[in-house]
């Protein structure tokens, strides 16, 4: 994790530092000289070299500075309480809805390929893989909020603000999760254990849910460790699109004022957050998987 973090700070250091622009055209404005730009530069450190500026950010880095915003003259540390908080609970809901929608309709889809119910849930899938989110927001909000008015269309105010963000970000997600657990499901149940307890007589829904689920869980687990990091990702569009006052949003504004500070400290705690769901997902692997857990148990990893 340390090193992933590490390069991704590295990375986009090195992007804001090679970007044009400059940020003490932003703070003077029309004031602005050579002689109170390189006043501005030597109180920020910029007048230093790329390695002195990115040493001096990862020592402070480590040490829980996220430095001070070029803009607004506050800590970053205090934007970042305002709008990490936001991020996370619609990422929270979102995950959550994409899971307990995602995973019944995987198995029901699995345990009768065939259907009707099998053939729509394919075609949404695809829709949802394959349509844009932001397409998808800006129809969901005329639909909600222009025309029927039930749900705002922008801001957080109350937990209507909340639902139509969490459906957009949820919606390809859900796609990706169902069609996993989908191929995952069929592939269990034409394993020859599942044959055996057909064979003893065990009961359609006890081989479902006892047999075959905890073994298709577990690619389907990877997944959504994967897709939990990409949902951070993710959330900038429907921040943007809702305006949302997030990690997103707070990175856009950033990078378009400049702001080095904002920019690094917004894609620091992502990469963070996605480097520890990453971890989380192999715990639950293993977990599910007693022959992982009992290799580690005896000292063993399997090659």
């Amino acid at each position: 994790m340390v090193p992933v973090v590490i390069g991704v700070i590295f990375v986009v250091y090195l992007i804001m530092y090679l970007s044009p622009g400059d940020v003490t055209a932003t703070i003077l404005g029309s004031n602005w000289t050579p002689e109170g730009a390189e006043i501005i530069r030597e109180r920020l450190g910029l007048d230093r070299s790329f390695i002195e500026q990115f040493i001096s950010y990862l020592v402070n880095f480590v040490h829980g500075d996220f430095g001070i915003s070029y803009i607004n003259s506050t800590p970053v540390i205090d934007q970042l309480s305002v709008a990490f908080p936001n991020t996370l609970i619609l990422v929270i809901i979102s995950i959550t809805l994409a899971i307990v929608l995602s995973i019944p309709i995987g198995i029901r889809t699995a345990v009768k390929p065939n259907s009707i119910f099998s053939g729509f849930a394919t075609v949404f899938a695809m829709i949802g893989i394959a349509a844009p989110g932001f397409w998808i927001a800006l129809l969901l909000v005329l639909l909600f909020s222009v025309y029927l008015g039930w749900l705002p269309a922008s801001g957080m105010e109350n937990w209507k603000s909340i639902i139509l963000p969490s459906i957009v970000l949820s919606l390809s997600f859900m796609a990706g999760i169902s069609r996993m657990m989908r191929s995952s499901m069929i592939e269990s149940l034409r394993t020859d254990y599942v044959r055996t307890a057909r064979a003893k007589g065990v009961k359609p829904k006890g081989i479902t849910y006892v047999h075959a689920l905890k073994n298709a869980l577990l690619p389907t687990i990877t997944v959504i460790g994967s897709y939990t990091g990409e949902m951070l990702g993710g959330a900038v569009i429907c921040e943007t699109v809702f305006a949302i006052p997030g990690m997103g949003r707070l990175m856009i504004e950033s990078v378009l004022s400049h702001d080095v500070p904002c920019v690094l400290a917004a894609v620091s705690v992502m990469s963070i957050c996605v480097a520890i769901m990453s971890l989380v997902a192999d715990l639950l692997y293993a977990y599910f998987d007693p022959r992982i857990k009992a290799r580690y148990m005896r000292g063993r990893v399997s090659r």
